[in-house]
């Protein structure tokens, strides 16, 4: 008994440099998990990421960096990697048959970590313009124009543009006109220029542009360009209202605007 008692003993002191080796980096890797995982949370919240993701990532970035302190540690007494390539390879299997979850759930992190949109805002996204009605870890969910509920993967969210309506304060209005040859230039544009004027929401900078751009057998074309402020109208009711204003203005006016010639024959007999 007291045979194995001592060689027990001189084992264990033997051991003991990298029992306290192991021993003092994986205290450290529990000490720099919680740092980086404070940090982590801090940098979230202040970025005002929902809290489930701060949480999630928080304990994920706890727990990484735990367990590569455990394996630097066990490495002081054998090979753990021989044993972690076997899981690799299993790892691996599951991953590919996964992969696409993986890609979602990673796209998602990304989304909510830069937020190209929060939520309520309006968008343009794959080919659907709407309101977002939500945004989670694996799909994003609009409101279409038309009212039809889109849920889109991240993945595709990530890989499309992004056309965010409303951080853009100001949007530029385009309405093209044709008016008869006998119309005097100069009184079309101040007409056009003070209908636009007068509509709620018109912005002065940059400076409307109304350009004479083609000349047709029938008609002058116009092409009118303007700013609003999307925070008082939009550009739907912008160009309505501008419209509207100018058939009365041209009405008044006498300004016509031309229909398209059509000749009609006649086959007698």
């Amino acid at each position: 008994m007291e045979f194995y008692w001592n060689q027990l003993t001189a084992i264990f002191i033997t051991n003991l440099p990298k029992l306290l080796t192991a021993l003092a980096i994986f205290v450290v890797s529990l000490y720099l998990a919680r740092l980086l995982s404070n940090l982590i949370r801090r940098v979230l919240h202040t970025r005002k990421a929902p809290e489930g993701v701060t949480h999630l990532l928080g304990q994920l970035m706890l727990w990484t960096v735990i367990a590569i302190g455990a394996i630097t540690a066990l490495e002081r007494f054998f090979p753990v990697t021989a044993f972690l390539t076997g899981l690799g390879i299993i790892g691996f299997t599951v991953g590919f048959a996964l992969q696409d979850i993986m890609k979602n759930f990673a796209s998602g992190v990304i989304l909510l970590l830069q937020q190209p949109f929060h939520v309520g805002e309006s968008i343009e996204l794959a080919g659907f313009e709407g309101t977002v009605l939500a945004i989670d870890l694996r799909a994003t969910e609009i409101k279409a124009a038309d009212g039809r509920i889109v849920i889109l993967p991240n993945a595709s969210v990530l890989a499309n543009p992004i056309v965010n309506y409303t951080r853009a304060r100001q949007r530029r209005v385009e309405i093209s006109l044709s008016l008869s040859h006998g119309t005097d230039p100069n009184i079309a544009r101040q007409i056009i220029l003070q209908a636009i004027e007068e509509t709620d929401g018109f912005v002065g900078k940059p400076e409307p542009v109304i350009v004479f751009d083609n000349l047709t057998s029938s008609a002058l074309i116009l092409t009118v360009n303007f700013w609003i402020d999307v925070s008082k109208t939009n550009p739907a009711q912008a160009k309505d209202t501008v419209l509207l204003k100018l058939k009365s203005a041209f009405n008044q006016q006498g300004i016509e605007i031309p229909h398209p010639a059509q000749a009609v024959y006649s086959k007698s007999g």
